[in-house]
């Protein structure tokens, strides 16, 4: 047997940016008996979860369940709605979108991408005014979507989608608008209906709170019709299928039964709390969080603060400090996991994760975790981060004081 529970006393403090720890109740309901995919329970378990799931991306729309992580809801998008050679349009903003771009080039498309050159690119979001330019001089409409990244996992920047939809609208160009909102799903507001988007990919184990192996399409009726005519090869990802047995709550393979279990127990506790409770709670913990590393004169990834990610916080480390050997002081000293940092950012800088069930205090915990582990490998800090993070939750969940009689 793996030795994989050997973390010291406590539990161990998982606070990246995804995987995010799985609440008990989730993994509760996650170890009830398999039950026949076939049969009538899990049929009125199917209605349930696809009945759910649409409201967490706000759509009124087909929810394509796939057992397989986000990647595979990426493939999903591209090859239901693609044909071999088709010309994409990305945005470069960090990590996972440079590696959407590989995956289309993978898949024998032509992607195109946009972006600002080396790391100042992986701290803005997108920026449609260069999308719009570049439809524009599409008049042969060669383009046939626009693929963004609405919140990016690598660098803690969430773009504006909404600006994106109208830089399509403006172009006047039919180019299908297709979302990667992976981390951003149920910790950050999203719209896939009201923000036109045609294709959005999410995964299971981010805002959602359960572990990798579930992905999601969120799919428009134009996406539907472009995949009546696509020609990429599909066959397990093909929505066709899906959708027309998803209408009594079956699918027409082996479903993952019992992380449907946990995402029917994920979604009784986000609606139960309410999406934009939700959405406030992250926010709240998010600015705490970049209270904290302002205090402790550290820079932030996201150079722009109206792009701030309520999921995330990238902290770029200082100089001559490797942001990889402070994680490891802090896993070794404090039993905690940071983001490392990916692609071009690796070794200068770290992502603190504050998304699914998290509150204040595990933000606390986390921060003093941090704070004390920066402290120890020497960086040289302004002042207390966590004092700065207390000033804000304090602040923020202010109420008058009764006074005694």
């Amino acid at each position: 047997m793996l030795t994989l529970d050997f973390h010291p006393a406590g539990r161990h403090f998982l606070q990246i940016p995804g995987p995010s720890p799985v609440p008990d109740r989730i993994l509760r309901a996650m170890s009830y008996p398999t039950i026949d995919h076939r049969g009538p329970e899990f049929g009125a378990l199917g209605l349930q979860v696809l009945a759910g799931i649409k409201k967490i991306f706000k759509t009124e729309q087909p929810v394509v369940i796939y057992p397989a992580s986000g990647t595979g809801a990426w493939e999903a998008a591209l090859s239901n709605t693609m044909s071999p050679g088709d010309t994409v349009l990305m945005y470069e903003t960090g990590h996972f979108a440079t590696l959407w771009k590989k995956m289309a080039e993978a898949l024998g498309l032509k992607p195109e991408f946009l972006g600002l050159p080396g790391i100042e690119g992986w701290r803005q979001g997108v920026q449609a005014d260069r999308i719009e330019q570049r439809l524009r001089k599409d008049s042969e409409h060669q383009i046939k979507a626009v693929c963004v990244v609405h919140n990016e996992t690598s660098t803690g920047v969430t773009s504006d989608i909404v600006a994106v939809r109208r830089a399509i609208d403006a172009a006047g160009h039919p180019a299908l608008l297709i979302v990667d909102t992976i981390s951003g799903l149920a910790s950050a507001d999203y719209r896939h209906d009201e923000w036109g988007v045609d294709v959005t990919v999410s995964g299971s184990q981010k805002g959602l709170m359960l572990p990798p192996g579930i992905s999601f399409n969120a799919v428009s009726q134009k996406a539907i019709a472009a995949s009546k005519s696509a020609k990429l090869p599909r066959a397990f990802w093909d929505w066709t299928d899906i959708i027309e047995m998803n209408k009594t709550g079956y699918w027409p393979y082996t479903p993952n039964t019992n992380l449907l279990y946990g995402l029917s127990e994920a979604l009784d506790m986000i609606l139960g709390e309410g999406l934009d409770q939700v959405f406030k709670r992250h926010q709240r913990l998010a600015s705490a969080c970049r209270d904290a590393v302002r205090a402790w004169g550290l820079e932030i990834q996201c150079a722009d603060p109206a792009l701030y990610s309520p999921v995330l916080t990238g902290v770029m480390t200082p100089p001559g400090f490797d942001a990889d050997t402070i994680r490891k002081t802090i896993y070794e000293n404090f039993n905690m996991s940071l983001g490392t940092g990916l692609g071009k950012m690796k070794g200068g800088m770290f992502r603190i994760g504050h998304l699914g069930e998290a509150n204040d205090l595990t933000l606390m915990a986390t921060l003093a975790g941090c704070e004390m582990g920066l402290k120890l490998a020497g960086v040289p800090l302004g002042s207390s981060g966590v004092l700065a993070a207390m000033a804000n939750l304090t602040a923020q969940n202010s109420k008058p004081v009764l006074k005694a009689a």
